[in-house]
Formats: C-alpha cells, structure tokens, sequence
C-alpha cells in the first residue's frame, strides 16, 4: 500500500537520522520506499534548495522564503512523490509543507494559513498520510548540532533562539490542528527509545 510519511522537526531533532533507520527497516522487511528531503529530492528542486539555504543570502524577503520552498514542493511532488504513491510505494520524507507553515507562517510571522494557500495552490492539496513530529527544546537541538561537525550549518541554523522556540510552538499548535495525521515523537529520549516509536507507529498504520 502507498503511504506519505513526513518528518518534522526543529533543527537537531534527529529526524533525520530516525528517518534513515526506518527506511533501513522497512526496505528489510519487504516493503518498496522512497527516501526523500525538502527543499530538494530532485535536480530542480536542489537547485532551488541551494539558493534558500545558502548562508550568504541573508537578505532574502519572508515572502521570496516561502515561494522558493514552495516552487521546490511542486516540483518535487511531480517528479518525485506522486510516481511513487502511484506505484504503491512508501514515500518517507525530511521535511514537507508543515516546516513552511512552523518556519515562514509561524516564526516569520507572514501567517500560517497565508502560507498555506500558497502550498495548497503548489501541492493541489496534497497532505501526508502520517507528519512525525520530532519535538525538542531548541537549545538541546542547537547544542546537538554544534557537536556533529559532519552536519552542514544553513541559513536557518544561524537564526536567533526565539526564532526556533516559535518554530517549536507552531509546530505544536500544527499538531492540535491536524491531529488526524500527527504523531509528536519526543525527540529528547535515547536514539533507540526514538527509532522503536516510529516503527511502532508506521507499522501499526500498515496492518
């Protein structure tokens, strides 16, 4: 059966890595994925992903922000997820239009429906079956990445601690309003306390 994972998060979360591990899993057990990230998973939406992050662009308008992401969504979702949902396929992604509306709606304050009328336009309303949400004190998320020199230090990383405590709450009221498709992960717990919630869940839905 087909089915579109999200994985979401403040940064240093360790979706990422969770992520990883459950594509691991379910790919040994016999199931058909697809690993993907946004912004990015395609050539285009890469190119897209490399102009939103990079350090250098530090002028860049809220609004640009959230119209880059979502052009870099469309695409993705053309080349990318669809054909694979179409095939039955289980489509396990870092990141998707819930990281627009906690980052750009939330955090730059241009309004979390605002937000989504633009992605409902770029998506054609297309929303995850299962939005994982990794929760986590932004300081203990931070103090995580400034440990792991193998991860690359984007734009978004730089911002101010309010800037990702307001990303954290509206991730959290994102979660009561579309309580139907989230699951909250407390991310704080040992890697391996993390990994066996997920597959929980996942598995639980595929019975």
């Amino acid at each position: 059966m087909s089915l579109f994972i999200t994985f979401e998060g403040g940064e240093g979360s360790g979706k990422s890595t969770v992520l990883s591990y459950l594509d691991e899993t379910l790919r040994g057990m016999g199931y058909q994925t697809v690993l993907t990230r946004e912004p990015g998973g395609t050539p285009i939406s890469e190119q897209i992903r490399n102009v939103i992050l990079d350090k250098a662009n530090t002028k860049m308008d809220g609004r640009t922000e959230a119209l880059l992401y979502a052009a870099s969504r469309r695409q993705h979702l053309v080349e990318k997820v669809w054909p694979a949902l179409k095939e039955g396929k289980i489509v396990l992604c870092d990141r998707y239009l819930d990281s627009s509306l906690a980052y750009q709606g939330g955090a730059r304050g241009l309004g979390i429906d605002e937000v989504l009328n633009v992605n409902s336009f770029a998506t054609e309303g297309t929303f995850p079956d299962i939005t994982l949400l990794f929760d986590i004190d932004p300081k203990l998320g931070l103090e995580r990445i400034a440990k792991n020199k193998n991860r690359e230090v984007n734009r978004l990383d730089l911002e101010k601690i309010e800037f990702h405590n307001q990303v954290r709450a509206t991730f959290k009221s994102l979660a009561d309003r579309f309580s139907n498709r989230y699951v909250i992960i407390d991310a704080s717990k040992s890697l391996e306390e993390v990994e066996k919630q997920v597959l929980g869940v996942v598995l639980g839905r595929l019975k």
